[in-house]
C-alpha cells in the first residue's frame, strides 16, 4: 500500500509538471512582482506630485485649470487600490490605467506650460522636480515593459495546449494587460526641456519643498 501511495504521488507529480500547472506558478509569481514594481514607480510619481503643484503655486499667474487638472487627476488615480486582485479584474485594470494616463497627460501639459515662465524655468527647486519626474516616467515605462512581458507569457500559457487543460481545471485566467494601441504616447516621459542660457542663481531654491 506504501509503495503504491509512493507512485500514484510520483505520477500525480510527473503529470502536475507535464501540463504546465509549475511553469503556472512560476508565471503568476513573476507578474505579480513585475505589478508591485509598476504600482511602486506609480506611487513615486504621485509623491512627487504634491511638491510640483507647491511650487508652481508660486509662480502668480500660472494656469489655474492646469494645476486643478493635475490635482484632480492625481486624486483619482491614487483613490483606486492596485491591490495584487487588480490585475485579474479587467474593468477595475482598464480603470486604473485610464487614471494613470489621465495623471500622465495632465503632467505633461504642466510641464509644457511650465516652459512659459521664465522664473519657473530659473528656479533650481522646481528644475529638480522636474528631472525627477523625468527619471520616474522612464522607470514607469521600464516597469510597465516588464509586467505587458510577464502578462504575455502567462497568457500563452493559459491559451496553449496542454497547458490550457491546467488553467481550465485549476482556474486561470488570462490577465488584463496595458492597451498597446496607446502604449507609446502614455509611457513617453514629459517634455521636460532645460534652457541651458537660464541658470538658476546660487543658493535660491525658492518655491522647493522639502
Amino acid at each position: 500500500m506504501r509503495k503504491l501511495i509512493i507512485t500514484l504521488l510520483a505520477g500525480a507529480t510527473l503529470l502536475l509538471t507535464g501540463c504546465g500547472y509549475n511553469t503556472f506558478q512560476t508565471a503568476d509569481e513573476q507578474v505579480k512582482a513585475s505589478w508591485s514594481e509598476v504600482v511602486n514607480q506609480y506611487q513615486r510619481r504621485a509623491d512627487l506630485v504634491p511638491n510640483i503643484v507647491a511650487t508652481v503655486k508660486g509662480e502668480a499667474k500660472f494656469e489655474q485649470d492646469t494645476l486643478t487638472k493635475v490635482i484632480e487627476a492625481r486624486s483619482k488615480a491614487t483613490s483606486i487600490q492596485a491591490t495584487p486582485e487588480l490585475v485579474n479584474d479587467p474593468a477595475a485594470f482598464q480603470r486604473f490605467q485610464q487614471a494613470q494616463g489621465q495623471l500622465t497627460g495632465a503632467l505633461s501639459r504642466l510641464m509644457a506650460v511650465s516652459e512659459s515662465y521664465p522664473s519657473l524655468k530659473a528656479n533650481q527647486g522646481f528644475r529638480d522636480l522636474q528631472a525627477q519626474l523625468e527619471g520616474t516616467e522612464n522607470r514607469i515605462t521600464v516597469a510597465r515593459n516588464r509586467y505587458i512581458k510577464a502578462v504575455q507569457d502567462y497568457n500563452v500559457e493559459v491559451r496553449s495546449f496542454p497547458s490550457n487543460l491546467t488553467a481550465i481545471v485549476f482556474g486561470y485566467k488570462e490577465k488584463p494587460n496595458f492597451a498597446v494601441e496607446n502604449e507609446k504616447e502614455i509611457s513617453r516621459p514629459p517634455s521636460v526641456t532645460f534652457d541651458a542660457a537660464i541658470a538658476a542663481p546660487k543658493g535660491d531654491a525658492s518655491g522647493a519643498t522639502k
